[in-house]
């Protein structure tokens, strides 16, 4: 899935299609980062960093910390991810 899959979801009259389409939006971007992060690690980044990889870093681990609490609240409120 990538993020354009994700529009119509987000339209949605439905609140648990829309949760879904948040939580598809943050899981690709925290993949995304993470690949990026890796291959910065790796020598093998395909372009320059235009901020420190530090900062990357820290909003990586903030979006995975958001990325578990949409599954723990996916959970309570029995939403199928």
């Amino acid at each position: 899935m990538e993020l354009l899959d994700t529009i119509e979801l987000v339209g949605s009259e439905d609140y648990k299609t829309r949760f879904r389409a948040e939580y598809y939006q943050i899981k690709i971007r925290t993949e995304k980062l993470e690949k990026i992060l890796e291959q910065h690690k790796k020598g093998t980044l395909p372009f320059e960093l235009t901020c420190e990889v530090g900062m990357l870093h820290t909003q990586y681990i903030f979006m995975l910390h958001y990325k578990e609490t949409l599954e723990d609240r996916a959970r309570v409120e029995n939403i199928k991810l």
